[in-house]
């Protein structure tokens, strides 16, 4: 054997590899791995060339003869799978390469991680996510689709949506549209292929992070960086974007399918375990909601619970809230830093005391800087649909669905508040009650969505403080958490 010549993966062994070479360059060109060896006579049918090789009868070499065909520049080989084209910056310098889904373009946001394993479109939807990228610590996003039935609000409020993998099958019955697809309608961007398990640790460790995420190839790591550590979500007013603009009735109650309360069931002659129950209530109350950010299943379930409800923009003015003529008053879940929104602390503050009060997640909040209190931010907060809560009058613990960065501190509420919720991860304050003010509230959403029920009987908690205060106030309010029909009495 004299020399063997190859020819991108084509290997051609004797004398003529150099001959074969010249007089036909395109043979350089294929991709066969097909060998030819010493001695040999081969005759392929897989080149397009069809060069026709044969044994010239001598020992020492391989004599290669080729039509003399045109052949043309091999097609552009392109990947059958998606590239990274997306960029996570976070504050602290470190860069996340991904693939990008739903809208493009750049946004800037805090990213704080959700332990949900469900419930993607919910937490979509809800209004408290604004200004931030939300990370899903469950690993496979996107299998359920979209369906218009699970909207917490009319539209998408987060920055964006971060996954380590995007589900490229939807298998569900309700499903109508796929996930990538719905983000894009709604002008929100998504990431996946990215490492949540080492974001989220991290977020752990260093606190909530501020990020950009962008598909933007023209901006250098150093530039988006620069965003990323001009940008802060502290003392930014996000109320105002979220909130209605005028006032408007809701009537909807949660479905006959959905209902799951006994609280709110009136078996009106069937059995009270079927679902085709009657959702009644034997005193209909009048709940105005100042709308924060509220999500639409508080309202489902105030409304389930027999209420009358006018949801009013968080600007309202006190005393035309009153004007309504209440018999409760509902300070609702919003995104943001409750010191950013002075004046919704100052309506909270005017009208306490004068009607039974329900603070929810920012209502909470705010009801303690109402009542004169002070709230800080949190580590990286509270996000997910796992959080255990103990209810401290009855010792109950209630796995509860909870999105906030700010908590309230008890030791600066003044005397006669009582501490009711404690959140048992790190002991923060998870629900208060006033009774000489009629005031309760809660760090968490009752409602769920996505989440337990275990919460639900906070709004029947309300409905009784109302029933107590239409039949003559005592100064003291009661829990339906301890299990039973009766109304437990918080107050020392």
């Amino acid at each position: 054997m004299r020399g063997v010549g190859r020819f991108s993966g084509l290997e051609v062994c004797g004398s003529s590899a150099a001959t074969a070479s010249a007089s036909f360059p395109a043979l350089q060109s294929f991709s066969a791995s097909t060998s030819l060896f010493f001695s040999t006579r081969i005759r392929s049918q897989a080149f397009a060339a069809s060069p026709e090789l044969s044994d010239n009868g001598s020992k020492g070499s391989l004599l290669v003869t080729c039509k003399a065909v045109e052949v043309g520049a091999p097609a552009t080989v392109t990947r059958p799978w998606k590239t990274a084209d997306c960029r996570l910056v976070l504050e602290d310098g470190s860069v996340w390469r991904g693939k990008g889904f739903g809208a493009t373009g750049t946004q800037v946001g805090e990213v704080v991680f959700n332990t949900s394993l469900t419930g993607y479109q919910e937490i979509l939807t809800d209004p408290s996510y604004a200004g931030q990228f939300v990370l899903m610590t469950q690993p496979h996003i996107g299998n359920t689709g979209i369906n218009l039935d699970d909207e917490e609000s009319e539209r998408c409020f987060l920055g964006g949506l971060l996954v380590r993998s995007l589900s490229n099958t939807v298998s569900n019955w309700r499903s109508t549209e796929e996930l990538a697809a719905y983000l894009k309608k709604r002008n929100v961007m998504g990431i996946s292929d990215i490492d949540t398990r080492a974001i989220t640790k991290r977020l752990r460790e260093e606190g909530s992070l501020v990020g950009v995420l962008t598909t933007d190839d023209s901006k250098s790591d150093g530039e988006i960086l620069a965003m990323a550590r001009t940008w802060s979500i502290v003392g930014k007013d996000l109320i105002t974007d979220v909130s209605c603009r005028q006032p408007y009735e809701w009537k909807e109650k949660t479905g006959t399918d959905w209902e799951f309360s006994s609280s709110t069931i009136v078996a009106s002659g069937q059995d009270p375990s079927d679902h085709r129950h009657e959702i009644v209530s034997s005193a209909q109350f009048h709940v105005v909601v100042y709308d924060f950010g509220v999500k639409q299943n508080i309202l489902r379930r105030l409304s389930s619970y027999g209420c009358k409800l006018t949801v009013v923009p968080s600007s309202w003015p006190a005393a035309e809230v009153m004007k309504l003529n209440p018999d409760g008053i509902l300070f609702s879940n919003g995104p943001g830093d409750p010191s950013a929104v002075p004046y919704a602390v100052e309506s909270v503050k005017a009208l306490v005391g004068k009607v039974p009060v329900f603070g929810i997640c920012m209502g909470h909040q705010l009801l303690g800087q109402a009542l004169g209190g002070t709230t800080f931010k949190m580590k990286f907060g509270h996000h997910g649909g796992n959080h255990p809560v103990r209810h401290l009058p009855t010792g109950r613990v209630e796995i509860s669905a909870q999105n906030h960065n700010y908590a309230v501190n008890p030791a600066t509420l003044p005397e006669g508040v009582q501490v009711t919720h404690v959140n048992l991860n790190d002991g923060s304050c998870a629900g208060l009650i006033f009774p000489a003010m009629k005031a309760m509230s809660i760090q968490y959403h009752p409602e769920a969505s996505p989440g337990p029920h275990d919460a639900d009987p906070n709004f029947y908690d309300f409905i009784k403080m109302m029933e107590h205060n239409k039949n003559g106030w005592h100064g003291s309010t009661a829990g339906a958490n301890d299990g039973d029909d009766g109304f437990a009495q918080l107050s020392a």
